[in-house]
């Protein structure tokens, strides 16, 4: 099946699955800030028991967000790699790197007030038509205390190896039903 831009998620300005004022762009340079203080947020209750000062914990949270900026930047190159943006508001990341057979899910994330909205569900939901359109698997690796295993296991993610802190699971594409 040829791909084209009308079958790839997040192409289109709108889709019937995002919430209304959702919108997706791709990252800028400027957009680098906003992104390490969202790195920042997600790490933030692990770092909590640590006996840094606050500048302490800033400066390693800002070296991580760097290190793995660059390991995206090299490892996956061509990857889309999009802002979630909320009416005017900047909320959140989705990076996605496609290949003749998958949908990596590289990373997504959401500010904590945008958490547990429907957001993400609906982000996943848009990939995951795109998978099924494509017939290719989706696959992410998420840590196995990340509350969204439990969205990735409604979603029919399935647990295909265990990587150490991570869990790498993948989604097979569901064919339509030809009743």
């Amino acid at each position: 099946m040829a791909t084209t831009t009308a079958t790839l998620a997040f192409r289109a300005p709108t889709h019937r699955l995002r919430p209304d004022g959702l919108f997706l762009r791709a990252i800028r340079t400027e957009d680098l800030p906003f992104l390490s203080e969202l790195y920042a947020c997600g790490r933030a209750a692990e770092l909590a028991p640590v006996p840094w000062s606050a500048q302490q914990k800033r400066d390693f949270l800002q070296q991580q967000f760097d290190l793995q900026h660059a390991y995206y930047e090299k490892n996956y190159p061509g990857a889309d790699r999009w802002l979630i943006g909320l009416d005017d508001q900047c909320i959140g990341r989705i990076y996605i790197y496609r290949s003749a057979g998958d949908i990596r899910v590289m990373d997504i994330a959401l500010m904590p007030d945008f958490q547990r909205r429907g957001i993400g569900s609906a982000l996943m939901r848009e990939l995951i038509e795109e998978a099924d359109a494509r017939a290719v698997t989706i696959t992410l690796h998420v840590e196995a205390d990340n509350p969204a295993m439990a969205l990735y296991r409604r979603l029919g993610f399935e647990h295909m190896e265990d990587r150490g802190v991570y869990q790498f699971l993948g989604r097979q594409p569901r064919s339509a039903s030809c009743g």
